[in-house]
């Protein structure tokens, strides 16, 4: 059963350079969507692998939006909310690239 394990961390993100406050809850770069793989469990740092997680999809789910993540470096996929504090552009934008990668096909 997973266990949420809640860190008040600020963080630089690794993808854009932006300096996040994290409020215990935040996961990812409220800029860019990247985040960092260093959890197996949300909050417990236990991941060896430290990977950047690229935002792949975006899905939505009882009317709320969630940002997919893949680890570039072990191909590890984790869901996570989208929140009010996210730059929604950048949603968007992951969106219409997912929407254009399946036009080319």
């Amino acid at each position: 059963m997973k266990q949420f394990s809640r860190r008040e961390e600020d963080f630089i993100c690794e993808h854009c350079g932006t300096k996040v406050q994290g409020n215990g809850y935040t996961n990812h770069c409220p800029h860019c969507l990247y985040s960092k793989h260093v959890d197996i469990n949300p909050g417990d740092r236990a991941a060896d692998c430290h990977g950047l997680m690229e935002p792949i999809d975006i899905e939505q789910k009882d009317g709320k939006y969630i940002v997919v993540q893949q680890c570039q470096k072990c191909g590890f996929i984790r869901r996570n909310k989208i929140e009010s504090s996210d730059d929604f552009e950048a949603v968007l934008n992951i969106s219409r690239q997912k929407t254009q990668k399946l036009k080319q096909r």
